[in-house]
């Protein structure tokens, strides 16, 4: 991962984001929605000069592990793709508002954000390869 400089400061800004459908509803399980989702999460992220290490998309979510600018908050970076995509995947399938939305919304509101720091690449790329088949709760630490 690089470095920002900026005038005031220098450092990195790297993030795991996960968003969800509305109802959780599993449109990428159909490759249409899923190839044009990852396509326009590309579009935007070249438009506005992020950097993208892993994209994976589930039938139900979307993980994504992106650098961008400081300069930009995680709120602006999660309307820039989730807003983009949706508008899109929306224009291309517009028999989705009438069969699963009840709202002109394609994702749900909420996500899940967390900063990397300074774990590696691959290790959240691992992660995010490891989350595909589900998760051990049984084996997990307990505090």
């Amino acid at each position: 991962m690089e470095l920002y400089s900026t005038q005031h400061g220098y450092g990195q800004n790297a993030y795991h984001l996960v968003f969800v459908p509305k109802a959780r509803y599993k449109y990428f399980s159909y490759s249409g929605i899923k190839k044009l989702c990852e396509q326009s999460f590309i579009e935007v992220a070249l438009k506005y000069n992020f950097k993208i290490f892993a994209l994976e998309i589930q039938p139900d979510h979307v993980h994504l592990f992106v650098d961008f600018n400081p300069s930009y908050a995680v709120s602006k970076v999660t309307q820039l793709f989730k807003g983009i995509s949706a508008y899109k995947i929306l224009h291309k399938f517009p028999h989705l508002r009438k069969t699963f939305l009840r709202s002109n919304h394609f994702w749900s509101a909420g996500k899940f954000y967390r900063s990397v720091g300074n774990v590696t690449a691959e290790t959240i790329q691992h992660y995010i390869k490891q989350s595909q088949g589900g998760w051990n709760f049984e084996h997990q630490t307990k505090l």
